[in-house]
């Protein structure tokens, strides 16, 4: 095989992996917004790949749009904001952070988003 062959099979290969690559990452998706703080994410015993899971089975038709790691009533959980098409607000998804079990799934309205919103604004904001 002569050398330009060669180089033209390779640069072949390297586009072939490069459009592959890229398809699997648009099919996945974009990113969703994470919320881990380091300090509790050490302390967990399932992960956040694996809880997602958990909470895409629970509302298999809708979309993650964010995760935060809390410590909530004495419970370390993951809480995913899942968007449903066709419907106003989200639907909150809490996974037990510590056996990936469905704490609970709760509607919050636009309002009440928009709210919570509002607020963790204001609490960057603070000195």
């Amino acid at each position: 095989m002569s050398s330009i062959t060669q180089l033209s099979t390779r640069i072949t290969a390297v586009i072939a992996a490069f459009v592959f690559s890229a398809s699997v990452a648009a099919a996945q998706g974009p990113a969703y917004k994470k919320d881990i703080p380091a300090k509790l994410a050490k302390t967990v015993k399932i992960s956040e790949d694996s809880a997602a899971k958990v909470a895409q089975a629970k509302l298999p038709a809708g979309k993650i749009e964010a995760v935060e790691l809390e410590n909530e009533h004495g419970k370390l959980q993951y809480s995913y904001d899942i968007k449903l098409d066709g419907k106003s607000g989200i639907e909150e998804v809490n996974i037990n952070a510590m056996d990936g079990s469905v704490i609970g799934v709760e509607h919050e309205s636009a309002a009440t988003v928009k709210k919570e919103a509002a607020a963790e604004k204001a609490e960057v904001k603070k000195p």
